[in-house]
């Protein structure tokens, strides 16, 4: 790559660039090589994406050719493209990242639809209590505190750092006086005779261990192995969320949760082992597995 952007500065406008990015992409089997190619390029200029096609015969000074070409060095090592520039759109909303967290994925979007059609808006004068466990970067308690601002949300994580997080994305998009955020390993911090929640939800980590290593690099190599190992069997902390969660949740309050594509049965079996839930509905992805599963204390 040194030799090949060597030519001088001029020669190299924002489109000539991005169409040579986009190549270089896919001859080392990065995802989406164009999209990855305009958010690093915006990112390197300090542009949004649609300001580099009205840009698109603006040329690269040699300090932008330098440091972009260090951009697409670590997309090349595999770095996740989130984590080089620090940020994931999730929601409509832009969601810091670090490698304390792992990187919201569109799929999760399935399980805050799910949540938002449990919330109508303005249903009642009374407001519902949301708790999340594991939020991780706070996308998904953001999402819902965005769409449904009358309600309590609270949001949990066993990582202090991944808390901190959560809490700056709150605050960045004004969030931060309708989420309480606190740290502790899923139900530990709370007492059990604590107010009972309306809404438990929750995106646990589903991949089996002795996978994790076999996922891609991005993901293997980058994103923080606590947010992605289920367990021997993927189902460790499904399970201990579906069979704890009834202590915490009124008569007719509703657990959600993501799952692995090829889980339903899994769950579906403990579900029925705990005998705490009745109402238990699995939602597609749009790639047609089972992603998202709610279910209803009894």
């Amino acid at each position: 790559m040194q030799d090949q952007l060597k030519t001088s500065a001029h020669e190299w406008t924002i489109l000539n660039i991005l169409k040579w990015t986009t190549s270089y992409f896919q001859t080392h089997d990065i995802d989406s090589p164009r999209a990855a190619a305009e958010i690093l390029l915006a990112h390197a200029l300090k542009l949004n994406r649609i300001e580099l096609y009205m840009r698109y015969d603006q040329p690269l000074s040699k300090k932008e050719l330098a440091l972009f070409k260090a951009l697409i060095k670590r997309r090349i090592a595999r770095e996740p493209t989130a984590y080089i520039v620090g940020v994931k759109e999730f929601w409509s909303m832009d969601i810091a990242v670090t490698r304390d967290v792992l990187i919201p994925r569109p799929e999760t979007e399935h399980l805050v639809e799910t949540a938002l059609s449990l919330l109508p808006a303005n249903s009642c004068n009374i407001p519902k209590r949301i708790l999340e466990l594991g939020t991780g970067s706070g996308a998904i308690i953001c999402a819902l505190a965005s769409q449904r601002s009358e309600h309590i949300f609270i949001a949990s994580d066993r990582s202090i750092k991944a808390v901190e997080l959560a809490a700056k994305n709150a605050t960045h998009h004004n969030l931060n006086k309708k989420i309480m955020f606190f740290s502790g390993d899923w139900f530990m911090p709370l007492k059990d005779d604590a107010r009972l929640f309306d809404m438990i939800i929750s995106n646990p980590p589903y991949i089996n261990t002795r996978l994790i290593n076999k996922l891609q690099p991005e993901i293997s190599m980058h994103e923080p192995v606590m947010a992605l190992d289920g367990g021997k069997d993927g189902l460790c902390r499904l399970k201990h969320i579906i069979y704890r969660a009834h202590a915490y949740l009124k008569p007719g309050g509703s657990l959600l949760l993501e799952i692995g594509h090829d889980q339903k049965d899994d769950v579906d079996r403990i579900i029925n082992s705990c005998s705490h839930y009745e109402q238990v509905v699995f939602t597609k992805d749009y790639s047609g597995h089972p992603r998202v599963v709610q279910m209803k204390k009894r």
